[in-house]
């Protein structure tokens, strides 16, 4: 604990790097993961498609894609903008399943009612089809969320900056302790992501709040996540 305490600043400095190298990328796969999610709902090619290059993307290992990604867009190796787009790539192809999926959910009656009564493709989209998907979509960014805070650490070892350098540095001293503030971090940063986002969705599901634990749990259990 001395040994935390005397180097908080740089503990601190990792978190918040870590934090924002993380949440980027959560909340640009959900938002792109939507339109996807909802065609592949629609169609089944587009649902085959769209799953099959997702799950070649999520089999590329991250240390390679991060270092392929400087190639591709001329940036350097160093930018943090290289973590966040090899994450964005992992979140959308981890989200677009589970987007589909809670769409697939939505019950034909309930949409042809809406449909019956006027309503056009956009308004039962935004007033029946994604409010009533939320809980598995609430499931599936869940997933995603700790996917993304694990995989930020890799990033350390190409010398983006975030709480997996105390995993390399303590490593190469031989200094649990310095390993081990690392694990916490990680971990402390995973659970207040999931913790936000469990409270954003009794917010903005209200209706939900008793059947959506039990269905988050249903949906990640059957999500086997591989953590590079």
């Amino acid at each position: 604990m001395e040994w935390v305490w005397t180097n908080f600043g740089l503990i601190w400095g990792l978190t918040l790097s870590q934090v924002w190298l993380s949440a980027f990328p959560i909340v640009i796969g959900f938002v792109v993961s939507i339109p996807l999610g909802y065609l592949a709902s629609r169609s089944r090619v587009a649902r085959s498609i769209l799953l099959s290059i997702g799950g070649i993307l999520y089999t590329i290992p991250s240390l390679a894609l991060f270092i392929i990604i400087p190639v591709i867009i001329g940036t350097s190796i160093l930018d943090p903008i290289n973590v966040v787009i090899a994450l964005t790539i992992y979140a959308i192809a981890i989200m677009v399943r589970s987007a589909a999926d809670a769409f697939v959910s939505v019950p034909e009656p309930v949409q042809d009612s809406a449909t019956a009564v006027g309503f056009s493709s956009a308004q039962r989209f935004f007033a029946v089809d994604f409010p009533l998907s939320g809980p598995v979509l609430l499931a599936g960014i869940r997933v995603v969320s700790v996917s993304t805070v694990s995989l930020v650490s890799i990033g350390s070892v190409i010398g983006v900056s975030s709480l997996g350098f105390l995993f390399t540095d303590g490593f190469q001293r031989n200094f649990p302790t310095e390993i081990w503030a690392g694990i916490v971090g990680t971990l402390v940063i995973a659970a207040v992501f999931d913790g936000i986002l469990v409270l954003i969705g009794r917010i903005l599901m209200p209706w939900n709040r008793r059947s959506s634990p039990a269905l988050a749990r249903n949906v990640a259990s059957k999500r086997s996540v591989v953590l590079r």
